[in-house]
């Protein structure tokens, strides 16, 4: 049999107080470690083996933010290789409820705050967060999600 090369599967969560739209505030935590390190971030992380992406995304979120999430939905995966300097990896972003209140940032991030739409523009953000989360913004704008 064939040894294949696999890439890493992570989940991105955008977290909100209610159902998300294009007036939603949301978190973005400040990355404490290399990639990106000290650049805001979508919260997430990588699937453990043996782990649902769900209660993957649940757990990320409580562990960067401090906030229990209910998943909403699906938005979408995104699998270019080249979106991690670490290697190949593909992400799973879900739209998340939770009460954006309890933020506290630890595990992986130095510092949590809220967002809004607006703010993305004149953030610089890691990885392809930026592309994500106007694809978001676009979506909501055409009702799509």
């Amino acid at each position: 049999m064939k040894d294949y090369k696999k890439p890493s599967v992570t989940v991105d969560m955008i977290i909100s107080n209610d159902k998300l739209n294009k007036n939603s505030e949301f978190v973005l935590i400040r990355r404490k470690n290399e990639p990106y390190k000290n650049q805001w971030a979508i919260p997430g992380g990588f699937v453990e083996y043996g782990e649902t992406t769900e209660n993957s995304a649940i757990r990320e979120a409580k562990e960067e933010t401090n906030i229990d999430i209910t998943i909403d939905k699906l938005f979408g995966v995104y699998s270019d290789p080249k979106r991690d300097p670490r290697g190949h990896t593909i992400t799973i972003v879900y739209l998340a409820i939770g009460n954006l209140k309890k933020l506290k940032a630890s595990s992986d991030a130095s510092d949590g705050k809220i967002y809004s739409f607006n703010d993305i523009d004149s953030l610089e953000l890691a990885f392809d967060h930026k592309k994500i989360l106007k694809e978001i913004y676009d979506r909501l704008n055409s009702l799509a999600i």
